[in-house]
């Protein structure tokens, strides 16, 4: 009997061991990521075949230690080669694992080969050659620390490829671990099973093959132990044909029933072809279906809900997300009671969103993504109700999140009544009004951002990524808004003209309209949207002072108070901003409000330089400069506390007699220098209580906003 190391993921060691076990195999140890067996041809040749968890099989040629090169390149010369393959067979080393000596496996790999080599040369044969793409023999050597192991594998090609899967959905799962979770999730062969959201049918497939006892291996057309020099034909044309006779003669025989549903007509055609080409195609039932809306399909009683939702590795799936598994939660509850579900997701919060207490708990990595999955048993105490028509419905739940739940909906009743008399369709509806929920919410026409500050260091990150999801959650539930029209930012504190950092090149933007006037938002791309909210009576003012003048906007950012200025009425406008992506987006504002022509320009320049340099004259001038900045297009470092003065000094030049400034800026505790600004012929009025719009009323150090003119006299 040989010694064979069977190679699968970690977390199926002991699975496989069972497997092996009842396949006939002897002397059977879990270890790392394997198991330890010892088997004769015939048994290796059956779990080859019939083994639906193990990945590879390897024929264990020696193991010996590796402390250097020297050491690798001796253990792997010991072996004699030419008494396992001939000179003709095309080989490749496969080399897994380092150590403090050997830092690189393609480097161990050559010294292999090199050994590998040496031994046919020195027997007087020719070198075998190698070949990466099609390989007769895979050469197997695992290096864990300073012990070596080094074997010749069975298999070839992965086990995992079956053969009955030419394409997948867009995150497909291994055929493997597919098969793992299948035998961990509680389904035994006298239940029906349903997979809610099946992509291409693997879950189902796998499961259909068991119950029909079709073996994985059978349409495997190539195997390396073929190629080994004690490959015994006959016994393997016996085991060969023995299973392929049981292979076909299940699924005739197979009662159990399969259910598998997916929204994507095209995934779910490939489900289809999957299924025929693993000789399970009659024993699934296959149809376009949302999970959002699964019911019980009839002959499923008491069966096993089995899946593996999508999980997203980017923040901004989440509130889409939330609301699948949410909704998912309540689809079992109400549809599938006396039920079992077992999910797979690689997100614990998101299956947190199912809102139900799970039995057991699995860990199985998805390549290389921490998974688990969870099996619940489905009893829906007390979530279920029965409504006027007789219909089973969801029975109200309790809010996620009730305080924050009840003061967004306190905020809303507010709110929405005074937008409506303002005409804006875009204002705040939460300010991290609870410290413990530290968002702030927006509602831009049917679309809520939500944008999480950072939180103190001082809370465990587990913890705020569980609130930002309940946040999330109630959010959806409160406004009543499609989760697919929420989008969800992390933002810190902003320095300079960072607070314009880039997200995304989705180019996502959207029309709103503000007191009349139309601007053009993007929620996606950008941590900030191209319009301040906060401004929004600065803005109307503007519009409301510029007719008939000449109106001047630094640091314009997307232009808006330039829109508006225009659509009151401005002779002409002159908008400057050192950012040329902004610029472009100011001037499509101005289109979207028909305001076109030589008298309304757009100047690409560094500001504090084009204000120092400028000679034009100007009746009214909008400036929001930024709080610092140390920008490499800027010339100089930029302070507005220190270099206010310095501002007011170029903008007097260019202020008429009878002119406004109206300036404003974002730092906390500002102080105007009254006393400079007396020496320099101004005076100012603050003007900030007035500027702060009622939805940003709480927080009175948003911004603080001036009028500034000539001393008269």
């Amino acid at each position: 009997m040989n010694q064979y190391l069977a190679i699968t993921s970690r977390g199926l060691e002991n699975l496989l061991a069972e497997e092996l076990e009842q396949l006939g195999a002897s002397s059977v140890k879990a270890v790392n990521a394997g198991v330890r067996f010892r088997a004769d041809e015939k048994t290796l040749y059956t779990c080859c075949l019939w083994s639906r968890t193990a990945s590879r099989f390897i024929l264990v040629l020696s193991e010996f230690a590796v402390r250097d090169d020297m050491d690798l390149y001796l253990g792997a010369t010991a072996i004699n080669w030419p008494e396992y393959f001939s000179e003709n067979k095309r080989i490749v080393v496969d080399f897994n694992g380092t150590n403090n000596e050997i830092r690189n496996s393609q480097y161990g790999a050559l010294k292999v080969k090199d050994a590998i080599v040496d031994r046919f040369v020195k027997a007087d044969l020719a070198r075998p050659s190698i070949d990466r793409e099609q390989p007769d023999l895979r050469i197997h050597m695992r290096l864990s620390r300073e012990q070596g192991l080094l074997g010749i594998d069975m298999v070839g090609s992965g086990l995992h490829q079956r053969g009955y899967r030419t394409e997948a959905g867009a995150a497909p799962l291994r055929e493997t671990n597919a098969a793992a979770l299948v035998k961990k999730s509680g389904w035994t062969f006298d239940k029906p099973l349903l997979d809610p959201m099946c992509g291409s049918g693997t879950l189902l497939i796998e499961a259909a093959m068991m119950a029909a006892q079709v073996a994985p291996g059978l349409k495997r057309k190539r195997w390396g132990f073929e190629s080994l020099r004690s490959f015994k034909r006959e016994d393997w044309m016996e085991v060969h044909a023995e299973v392929t006779f049981k292979s076909k003669k299940g699924p005739a025989n197979c009662e159990s029933r399969f259910f598998g549903f997916d929204n994507d007509r095209r995934v779910l055609e490939t489900a289809k072809a999957n299924a025929r080409r693993a000789g399970v195609g009659d024993l699934i039932q296959f149809e376009l279906a949302d999970a959002a809306d699964l019911t019980r399909p009839e002959g499923f009683e008491e069966g096993v809900i089995i899946c593996n939702p999508p999980y997203g590795e980017r923040l901004g799936t989440t509130p889409g997300l939330i609301a699948l598994y949410t909704q998912l939660g309540v689809q079992l509850k109400t549809q599938f009671k006396g039920s079992v579900a077992s999910i797979y997701s690689g997100s614990d919060e998101l299956l947190s969103c199912l809102r139900m207490r799970a039995e057991s708990t699995y860990k199985l990595r998805n390549g290389a993504l921490d998974c688990v999955m969870k099996t619940y048993q489905i009893t829906a105490r007390g979530e279920v109700t029965t409504s006027q028509d007789g219909q089973q419905v969801a029975a109200p739940v309790a809010d996620v999140a009730p305080e924050f739940s009840n003061r967004l909906r306190k905020n809303i009743k507010k709110l929405e009544k005074w937008a409506k008399q303002q005409s804006i369709e875009c204002y705040r509806l939460y300010d991290a009004d609870l410290p413990e929920y530290n968002v702030a919410i927006d509602r831009y026409a049917e679309q809520i951002v939500i944008q999480e500050y950072a939180p103190p260091k001082t809370v465990p990150e587990e913890k705020a990524r569980r609130r930002l999801l309940d946040v999330v959650r109630a959010t959806i539930t409160v406004t009543g808004v499609n989760a697919n029209n929420v989008v969800l930012k992390t933002r810190e504190k902003q320095k300079g003209t960072s607070q314009y950092q880039k997200l995304g090149e989705a180019k996502r933007f959207m029309q709103v309209q503000e007191y009349g006037v139309k601007l053009e938002v993007n929620l996606q791309d950008y941590l900030d949207t191209g319009l301040f909210l906060d401004h929004r009576y600065t803005r109307k003012m503007l519009g409301e002072k510029a007719k008939g003048k000449d109106f001047l906007n630094l640091f314009a950012y997307t232009g808006t108070a330039t829109v508006h200025a225009a659509v009151g009425g401005a002779k002409s406008t002159a908008t400057v901003d050192m950012s040329k992506t902004y610029l472009a987006w100011a001037e499509r504002n101005m289109k979207l409000n028909g305001k076109v022509g030589r008298q309304h320009q757009f100047i690409h320049a560094d500001c504090l330089k084009w204000l120092s340099e400028e000679k034009g004259q100007y009746d009214l001038i909008f400036i929001d400069p930024p709080t610092f900045s140390n920008s490499k297009r800027m010339e100089d470092t930029f302070d507005v506390q220190r270099d206010h003065i310095k501002l007011m000094t170029d903008l007097k030049r260019l202020l008429r007699p009878n002119g406004e400034i109206v300036f404003s800026n974002n730092k906390r505790h500002f102080k105007m220098d009254m006393e400079q600004l007396d020496v320099l012929g101004m005076k100012a009025q603050n003007i900030t209580n007035r500027s702060i719009p009622m939805d940003f009323e709480r927080n009175k150090h948003i911004h603080n906003c001036w009028i500034i003119t000539h001393k008269e006299g």
